[in-house]
């Protein structure tokens, strides 16, 4: 019997301690983004409300379970044009920083978007010179270097580094240069210091494979971004191609019947065709074993540093898909980061309570 209960013992120490990653004592497990708060404010508006997040969200985030948050962060919130820092917004940032430690929750600081390249300028009708232009990519490196100033004196075990968000290079190798590039101008500043790295074109699990990061540094998180399929994730977001869409999507199964394919006019037909198949989370892991296959053979931690469903898609079919990604995650020892607390994705019904639903799916309680 003592034996009996040893071995349960073991086996249920192992699978607690299979669910999360650490890289250098910067242990993560579920995570949530505090989006356009420094980040992709309407209009890069510098009048943050001090009433936008506070204190409370932290306290609120810890309780509901969650143990490190993503902060992403803007070149135009942080810095004007001139190069000169707003020194308001660096202290919106070391606030949130400084609350999110309070209530023991880690920080992963996100170069989201910064002057010479936004992740989503192709389909906005801009252009990113940081590819093309050498100044531009000194000046990226700038960005690094009085970031690492101002945030070096918080313990390694608690802050993060993510050195760009979604990178949209025309050339893969042009990203995987500029990596090494900014890993050096940081590893000149903080040895120890965890650094999040995704892939190239949108940190997706297809370009995996293309991604080359500093060797022997285990102080490096590969991370990707997951939405697929995106004709749910995205359901008639108004910045993508899906805005006007009239058909409903069903998760598991397909995501689109035929007699609703057959029923819609031509332009639309060309639009979802390649969402005609079935999805489930077998699908879902298909999907993301292809980034995880890459960080274990780096021999590094893998990361989903994105993932959501737009709150207008039907929520049923959002929850079963939240509970699935999340059961794939677990399976693949990832850590996770939902997009995101207060916006489009929100955690919140619109009676602005925490959604419970939600909570449940992805094995949190709402109080």
């Amino acid at each position: 019997m003592k034996k009996t209960f040893l071995f349960l013992l073991m086996n249920l120490c192992f699978v607690l301690g299979s669910f999360g990653i650490e890289a250098g004592g910067f242990s993560i497990h579920r995570g949530i983004n505090i989006s356009h708060w420094l980040s992709q404010r309407p209009d890069n508006n510098l009048a943050i409300d001090e009433k936008q997040i506070t204190e409370k969200d932290f306290k609120l985030l810890a309780e509901l379970g969650f143990d490190h948050v993503r902060i992403p962060i803007d070149e135009m919130i942080l810095w004007n044009e001139s190069g000169e820092k707003y020194e308001k917004s660096f202290q919106f940032l070391h606030k949130g920083i400084q609350w999110a430690i309070k209530h023991k929750l880690r920080v992963v600081v996100d170069l989201h978007i910064i002057r010479a390249h936004y992740f989503n300028a192709g389909m906005e009708g801009g252009t990113n010179t940081l590819w093309t232009d050498a100044k531009a990519q000194t000046h990226f490196l700038s960005l690094w270097e009085e970031l690492s100033a101002e945030l070096n004196g918080y313990d390694t075990h608690m802050l993060a580094y993510e050195i760009m968000n979604e990178p949209t290079a025309p050339d893969h190798e042009d990203w995987n240069k500029l990596i090494q590039r900014a890993y050096d101008q940081i590893r000149s500043l903080e040895k120890k210091r965890v650094l999040v790295i995704g892939s190239n074109l949108w940190q997706g699990v297809g370009t995996f494979q293309y991604l080359k990061v500093p060797a022997n540094d285990p102080n490096i998180i590969l991370s990707c971004h997951f939405y697929e399929p995106f004709i749910l994730s995205h359901y008639k977001a108004s910045w993508t191609e899906f805005k006007d869409i009239t058909v409903p999507v069903h998760y598991p199964g397909y995501l689109i019947t035929k007699e609703d394919y057959e029923a819609l006019p031509e332009a639309e037909q060309k639009q979802v065709a390649r969402w005609l198949k079935e999805w489930d989370k077998s699908t879902l892991h298909g999907y993301l074993i292809q980034a995880k296959k890459k960080a274990d053979e780096l021999g590094l931690n893998l990361y989903c540093g994105e993932f959501g469903i737009y709150r207008v898609a039907p929520r049923a079919d959002a929850y079963r898909w939240y509970k699935d990604v999340i059961e794939v995650f677990d399976e693949l020892n990832m850590a996770w980061c939902h997009w995101d607390y207060k916006g489009g994705y929100t955690i919140f019904n619109e009676d602005g309570k925490v959604d419970s639903e939600l909570m449940k799916a992805i094995g949190l309680q709402a109080h």
